[in-house]
């Protein structure tokens, strides 16, 4: 009688693990491509950032979109777009620097529940010195 019931408990083992086995995998799919997701966010508004600064104090739009690429080390340069609104400013105007960048996602899972590519974006605005 006890053989019965040892023998049915391994079976059940492996049922709970067929049956747990996706949602973890789709736990740890989320996480991972929600980390990837916020560097690139946290990344974008610090170059964001970076890049008003410079527009600021005197630089250009090839400085700024340099400074940009610059401050985002970890991202790909290609994706990155800036965006410098006015073209034309002077002292005490008020100018914002734009920067997009798109996240493609690596699980096949989560791409279907979010935009593939996800795409970020960060703006700062600064009053030129």
């Amino acid at each position: 009688m006890w053989k019965a019931i040892i023998r049915s408990q391994k079976g059940q083992a492996m049922v709970e693990l067929a049956l747990l086995l996706p949602l973890l995998l789709l736990i740890s799919g989320g996480i991972f491509e929600f980390g990837r997701i916020f560097h690139a966010y946290l990344v974008v508004t610090s170059a964001s950032r970076e890049g008003a600064r410079v527009a600021v104090v005197g630089g250009t739009y090839d400085d700024v979109r340099d400074r940009v690429i610059a401050s985002a080390p970890s991202l790909d340069a290609g994706s990155l777009n800036v965006l410098l609104e006015p073209e034309n400013y002077g002292r005490g105007d008020m100018i914002t620097v734009t920067v997009t960048y798109s996240v493609d996602l690596v699980v096949p899972l989560i791409s279907a529940l979010l935009p593939d590519p996800f795409t970020i974006k960060a703006a700062t605005t600064m009053r030129v010195e």
